[in-house]
């Protein structure tokens, strides 16, 4: 992975600044406590999406953004912000949905690309 796709997808001021008060150690549970939520936020998106309740989408939309700028994931928590606030319907937020999934295991890769190289 090159060091200008890292850039984009993480916000690595906030990464190294973790990494220097708490220690590789941790920032890597951080991450992998993440992983673990964010199966969970993608379904409640998805059964959002299923069930066409644009406050629920909104709501799990604002809790995976939240999960995202908190480890760092700088292009995917831009990417919720809009879908949290989007007005698209159905057919534009599964379209949404399905990208999110590809970003979000971008953005995995990318931190975990830049944590192996710590």
């Amino acid at each position: 992975m090159n060091e200008n796709f890292e850039s984009i997808q993480l916000d690595k001021e906030l990464l190294s600044d973790y990494v220097q008060r708490l220690g590789h150690g941790v920032v890597k549970q951080m991450f992998d406590l993440y992983i673990q939520q964010v199966a969970l936020y993608i379904n409640d998106i998805e059964s959002s999406l299923l069930c066409d309740n644009s406050q629920l989408w909104q709501e799990h939309c604002h809790k995976m953004k939240g999960a995202a700028g908190s480890v760092g994931l700088k292009s995917l928590h831009i990417r919720l912000k809009e879908m949290e606030k989007t007005t698209m319907g159905t057919s534009g937020k599964a379209q949404q949905l399905a990208e999110l999934k590809i970003h979000n295991k971008q953005a995995i890769a990318a931190f975990d690309d830049w944590l192996s190289g710590l």
